[in-house]
């Protein structure tokens, strides 16, 4: 017994070359991946970014001393081929930007990324506390 595919029937398959186009894009709602990790000496930011390469990705620290991470793949479509094209097109990731609000114990001047197997890594190490001296009485005189 062979499975059955049931089709909407609600919109009618004439249309689906009017909205299939690269002129009315579907909407992507979705953000990706962030993991934050901390540890004695730092903070580590993860951030799934499969398919991206360094060139597409910014990441600063703004005037209120905010760490910006912004990545922009611009998709640039040729049809090198006209007896060929899309009949559905999902492989586009746009551009996104997200700010996080850094911890006061970041040592700003030392934060470093990189990018690798489609991931961006953020190190953002803490500032080496001084350390702490154990309590003692105080003797009055």
């Amino acid at each position: 017994m062979l499975p059955i595919m049931h089709r909407n029937q609600w919109l009618p398959e004439v249309f689906n070359d009017f909205f299939n186009t690269d002129f009315m894009p579907k909407a992507s709602a979705t953000a990706p991946a962030i993991n934050v990790i901390e540890s004695d000496t730092d903070y580590t930011v993860e951030l799934a970014a499969p398919g991206l390469k360094k060139e597409d990705f910014n990441v600063n620290i703004n005037d209120d001393g905010n760490l910006v991470i912004k990545m922009e793949q611009k998709n640039e479509h040729e049809d090198a081929d006209k007896n060929r094209h899309y009949l559905r097109r999902e492989f586009s990731y746009s551009k996104y930007e997200q700010t996080l609000i850094l911890p006061d114990d970041v040592e700003k001047d030392n934060i470093s990324a990189k990018v690798e197997h489609g991931v961006l890594t953020i190190a953002l190490p803490k500032i080496a506390a001084a350390q702490k001296k154990p309590a003692r009485q105080i003797d009055i005189c």
